[in-house]
C-alpha cells in the first residue's frame, strides 16, 4: 500500500513517478524508500540515452527487460525511481538524466544535494 506521509525534495506529498513504465522499489509508480531498501531508488528520473549508456557502461544494464522482477527495460523519456547513489556518479560523470522534483524522495538529499538535483530538474513545458 503506498504511503501517503511521503515528502518529496520541495517539501510537499511525494508525487507519483511513473506507472508505465510501472517503478518503485514497491513497484507502486512511487519513489518510496523502506527499510529493506538497500538500493535507495528516491531519485525520479525522466531517463536519456546518455544516461542509460552510462548505467550500462557502470554494469547496471537499465535497457535489457527482466521480466522476472517484472521490469520491461527502459527507453529514453521514460520516468524511473532511480538509485540516489547512481544518479549522484552520473552527475559527477556528466550523464544525470533531469530530475521530476515533485516524485524524488526527500531522503535523496541524503545521498544528492539539493543543488544538483534543482540544477537539472525537468521542464515539461520546456
Amino acid at each position: 500500500m503506498p504511503r501517503t506521509d511521503a515528502r518529496n525534495v520541495l517539501g510537499g506529498r511525494l508525487a507519483a513517478c511513473s506507472f508505465d513504465p510501472l517503478t518503485g522499489w514497491q513497484r507502486d509508480g512511487c519513489c518510496h524508500t523502506d527499510d529493506q531498501n538497500g538500493g535507495q531508488h528516491l531519485v525520479c528520473a525522466r531517463v536519456n540515452l546518455a544516461f542509460l549508456n552510462h548505467q550500462v557502461e557502470q554494469g547496471n544494464d537499465l535497457i535489457t527487460a527482466r521480466p522476472e522482477l517484472r521490469f520491461a527495460g527502459l527507453k529514453p523519456g521514460d520516468r524511473w525511481c532511480v538509485h540516489a547513489l547512481r544518479w549522484r556518479q552520473a552527475y559527477l560523470d556528466g550523464f544525470a538524466p533531469p530530475v521530476v522534483l515533485e516524485a524524488t524522495h526527500a531522503r535523496a538529499t541524503e545521498i544528492v544535494p539539493l543543488a544538483w538535483l534543482l540544477e537539472n530538474a525537468f521542464d515539461a513545458m520546456g
